[in-house]
């Protein structure tokens, strides 16, 4: 009997220059790979939340162009790591056209769930902000080349921004 070997694809920056909202859904599932102290560790993505440009209240755009932002008006393809209350490190995903701010955050892997505990998992800070995902030898993205059923429900933890943003389904979760 032969066995079936499923050879797995990163994917290319192309693959995130579309919009936010049309990729979230497809990150689901995906395989997270990421390298600590030459270790090579595989994550099934499993929760993830858009932040979709100047106009979203809750993105961190909204605001404008600043350091810390700068990376999410690049094409997308490149990695945004920012630090919440001086201890976490959240991990997006930069998405769309160069000079329109969109970003996806991973707020879940398979058995690890919260954008903190992501963090602190892989073990992230501030050298992974902008790093291309196409060409990292420290964390990518792997293709599974299966599809997944999942649920949408508001974003989590954006209380400034005004009812409208809140209210967005732009929560994507694996059922």
């Amino acid at each position: 009997m032969k066995s079936k070997v499923i050879l797995m694809k990163r994917l290319t920056n192309t693959f995130f220059q579309r919009e936010a909202l049309d990729i979230a859904p497809l990150l689901l599932g995906k395989k997270l790979i990421r390298v600590i102290e030459g270790v090579k560790r595989e994550y099934l993505i499993t929760e993830v939340e858009v932040y979709l440009g100047e106009e979203d209240a809750a993105c961190h755009a909204s605001k404008g162009r600043t350091d810390r932002t700068e990376v999410m008006y690049a094409e997308g393809g490149l990695i945004y790591v920012y630090l919440i209350y001086g201890m976490y490190w959240m991990l997006n995903f930069v998405t769309g056209k160069e000079n329109h701010p969109q970003a996806i955050l991973i707020r879940a892997l398979e058995n690890i769930n919260g954008p903190g505990r992501v963090g602190k998992v892989l073990h992230l800070d501030k050298s992974l902000y902008g790093e291309d995902l196409a060409t990292s030898n420290r964390i990518w993205i792997e293709d599974k080349l299966q599809k997944v059923d999942f649920t949408t429900a508001p974003r989590i933890g954006i209380d400034y921004a005004s009812e409208v943003w809140r209210n967005k389904l732009w929560r994507f979760t694996i059922k």
